[in-house]
């Protein structure tokens, strides 16, 4: 088994996530990926940032491309949460939906 297998979970393996991240973090793939390659953030300040090596960096960013229809199919599905709460405004998307107390 490869190191990048041990470093990132699939959405399916996992049970913190329904999408595939780092292991035994929050931080999922896709984030990593908007981070480095579409913010155009470094490898090292993204692993300052978040607690990782940047080993895990870059084996998310492979995981990432080693798997597009996973990935597609992840951000699919976000698309379809995103469309769903702008449409029902019971569904809680971050703090400002909270009701005030």
């Amino acid at each position: 088994m490869s190191e990048q297998m041990n470093t990132v979970v699939s959405g399916d393996e996992s049970e913190i996530h329904d999408e595939p991240h780092i292991r035994d973090r929050r931080i999922t793939v896709s984030h990593v990926h908007a981070l480095v390659e579409e913010r155009g953030l470094d490898a090292q300040t993204v692993a300052d940032r978040f607690d990782l090596t940047v080993s895990d960096v870059y084996h998310a960013l492979a995981y990432y491309h080693d798997h597009p229809e996973e990935m597609r199919a992840v951000n699919e599905r976000r698309r379809e949460l995103h469309d769903a709460a702008e449409e029902d405004p019971r569904i809680i998307s971050g703090p400002e939906d909270l009701p005030e107390s």
